[in-house]
């Protein structure tokens, strides 16, 4: 470890970046260990986290500080918005659970009225809230925590709907972004000559191209793996007789192996008429293809997003001041 201070800037970048890697990979195979439950809470609080940056750089960059009830508010219409979409989880999922206890299905039969409700007393404490002087710059506000709710809640219910149809779903599709993250910086550090994108000038094609394909066959050995065992494939159930939730099912046909026929064209060059493959992992070239080509966009929008409000990270939003007040100078950030 001592000697990698001794390696030049670009080399100890690359090591650094590497045994970061390494410990953050071990982390996230510990929380797959621990089960879907506890990848549902760390959703949440990843959900929570985001929100919360996202709403600091709108206070800080609009200089909201005297807004009355600003804050208070957003997290307010975010506990409406996670109140009306894991309601609806929840009775999807564990219809028996909440059919057996008498105040979730009260809560269950009234749940789009409730939600409804909630949203309107939000709604109702914003106009009260309007200010003279500050009409346009609340309405600024109040459409930005709209704008991140739509963002970040939406995406955070649909991937824990994921996982509840098993946790491959959720596990095949972030690893695939992840390899492909890796695998992009790999090909890019040895091989990149040509740039790819202005707002990320490190990006380069041969690290594009080189991270497809790359991630491609990663997501089919990866879900050749997976789709072998029940753990991974099966849905998250609730077990009335036991109160517990289980992962244990007979796998169905997208997990069982399939003799596939291998195309003529492609016969002549590797000497297989026939394979046999998982009809999964034919999803998965699906999902790899949308997280090598679609997903570095994810990255190159939030690069965007942080030379448009002039913020290195998003952590800095919330640390930065200026003349005492928390705020954005670009004297104060550098761009990445």
């Amino acid at each position: 470890m001592i000697s990698v201070l001794f390696f030049p800037h670009r080399w100890k970048n690359w090591w650094v970046r590497g045994i970061l890697t390494l410990a953050m990979i071990g982390f996230f195979f510990i929380i797959i260990y621990l089960g879907p439950i506890v990848l549902m809470m760390i959703v949440m609080c990843v959900q929570i986290k985001c929100f919360q940056e996202i709403i600091m750089i709108g206070y800080n960059v609009y200089h909201s500080y005297d807004l009355p009830w600003f804050r208070t508010l957003s997290w307010y219409f975010l506990l409406c918005v996670n109140y009306f979409f894991y309601g609806e989880t929840v009775t999807d999922y564990f219809f028996t659970l909440v059919q057996n206890e008498e105040p979730l299905r009260i809560l269950s039969k009234y749940h789009r009225f409730i939600s409804f409700a909630l949203y309107l007393m939000g709604f109702c404490m914003f106009v009260l809230s309007l200010v003279k002087k500050h009409y346009r710059l609340q309405f600024y506000m109040f459409g930005w925590t709209h704008v991140t709710l739509l963002i970040v809640v939406t995406q955070s219910h649909l991937i824990i709907h994921n996982l509840f149809e098993g946790m491959i779903w959720f596990i095949v599709p972030i690893s695939c972004v992840i390899c492909n993250d890796i695998m992009a910086y790999m090909f890019g550090f040895f091989f990149g000559r040509t740039p790819l994108i202005k707002l990320s000038p490190k990006k380069t094609w041969e690290g594009f191209i080189g991270g497809f394909f790359s991630t491609v066959l990663f997501g089919i050995l990866l879900s050749y793996f997976m789709a072998g065992y029940s753990y991974f494939v099966c849905p998250v159930e609730y077990n009335s007789d036991t109160n517990r939730f289980a992962v244990d099912c007979v796998p169905p046909d997208l997990f069982q192996l399939q003799e596939y026929h291998i195309p003529a064209v492609i016969q002549s060059f590797i000497g297989w008429k026939t394979v046999w493959m998982y009809p999964f992992q034919i999803h998965s070239i699906a999902l790899s293809t949308f997280a090598s080509l679609i997903g570095p966009f994810g990255g190159f929008f939030a690069s965007g997003f942080k030379r448009a409000f002039k913020i290195k990270t998003f952590g800095a939003a919330s640390s930065q001041t200026v003349g005492g007040k928390a705020g954005i100078e670009p004297t104060y950030v550098t761009y990445l």
